[in-house]
């Protein structure tokens, strides 16, 4: 191990983000990958050595075990979306609630993804409401104290040919307003990954979103 390299554990790493999570910590000139984690490895807990598109790293089942294997800085960052484009999204959805006083969001992701409506459009939701209570608006659907699932109208669309989109349109008397990302590349989110592993030791409590760190 290398003491002046931040030293991280990536979980799901068997799966397609995983994977790609893995090749670009390992990239990292200030990284160093030191485990991998995922419950698709089975008995790999007891034979460590795994090989292949991971690379030549310690793999685990369970995440404890990892934990009690090897000395890491750094394991998970949770954020509904690392995508910078997705986060400045999200923050200009937020400025845009304090001028716009109804807002609906359309999200849509491949045909596989399980949760709907997805993290990304269930932060943006909730950033838009904190504005609209914040202002103290009664009027939002569900009231002002509602979360953002309730005050924001939210649809979802699972089809195969997508990997992640979303529309924020806000609309007002005579105007709308529409604020959309699109990713067409997983490879998208990397740069927002390294940028949380970078900054989260720097962090106080308990943080939600990559907006954050911004």
């Amino acid at each position: 191990m290398n003491p002046q390299k931040i030293r991280v554990v990536v979980t799901g790493a068997a799966g397609q983000m995983g994977r790609i999570v893995v090749g670009a910590v390992s990239a990292a000139d200030d990284m160093e990958l030191v485990g991998v984690v995922d419950p698709r490895f089975g008995s790999a807990a007891a034979h460590p050595e795994t090989t292949g598109a991971l690379g030549s790293v310690p793999s685990f089942e369970a995440l404890e075990n990892a934990l009690d294997a090897v000395e890491a800085d750094v394991v998970a960052f949770v954020a509904p979306n690392f995508a910078l484009g997705a986060v400045l999204m999200m923050l200009l959805s937020q400025q845009a609630a304090r001028h716009f006083p109804d807002a609906e969001i359309i999200e849509l992701h491949h045909e596989h993804k399980k949760d709907a409506p997805s993290g990304t459009a269930k932060r943006t939701a909730d950033l838009i409401a904190e504005v609209w209570r914040e202002a103290g608006r009664g009027d939002a659907a569900g009231g002002a104290d509602a979360g953002g699932a309730d005050a924001v109208p939210t649809h979802s669309v699972r089809l195969p040919g997508i990997i992640a989109e979303q529309q924020v349109i806000f609309g007002a008397r005579g105007q709308t307003l529409t604020i959309e990302h699109r990713t067409t590349s997983r490879e998208s989110f990397m740069p927002g990954v390294l940028l949380a592993v970078r900054k989260v030791r720097s962090l106080q409590g308990f943080v939600v979103g990559l907006e954050n760190i911004l």
